[in-house]
């Protein structure tokens, strides 16, 4: 399985509930609304708690601050994931969710990356 992991932070103008609203009862409809089409196997959203909860491990290790949420989409293979590159449907889906993300997430602060699962346990 491959998997697109996206740490997001939230628009500054929103708070942390109002970015987790959003991101749960709006845009996760419209990721399930396409998922046959990017051929997305899988979608898990973590929402943050509240910073304070984590504060006393994130000092002991003089971690960053952290990050509002981490989205979580499967995908069966690159190749799969390539296939679909080329379909235009496939593509007017991807802008539409571009489009969604801009109303909530600051895309600039927001690293996202591909990774294969390496099942541990």
């Amino acid at each position: 399985m491959i998997k697109l992991t996206f740490a997001l932070v939230r628009r500054p103008e929103l708070t942390l509930e109002a970015f987790q609203a959003y991101w749960f009862e709006t845009h996760a409809p419209l990721v399930a609304s396409v998922r046959d089409v990017l051929r997305i196997r899988r979608y898990v959203q973590l929402h943050s708690a509240s910073p304070e909860i984590s504060a006393d491990i994130r000092r002991s290790r003089n971690a960053p601050e952290p990050f509002d949420g981490v989205a979580q989409l499967w995908f069966d293979s690159f190749e799969d994931l390539a296939a679909s590159a080329t379909d235009p449907e496939a593509a007017k889906a991807g802008r539409m969710l571009l489009e969604d993300e801009r109303k909530f997430i600051d895309l600039e602060k927001s690293p996202l990356w591909w990774g294969e699962e390496k099942v541990i346990f």
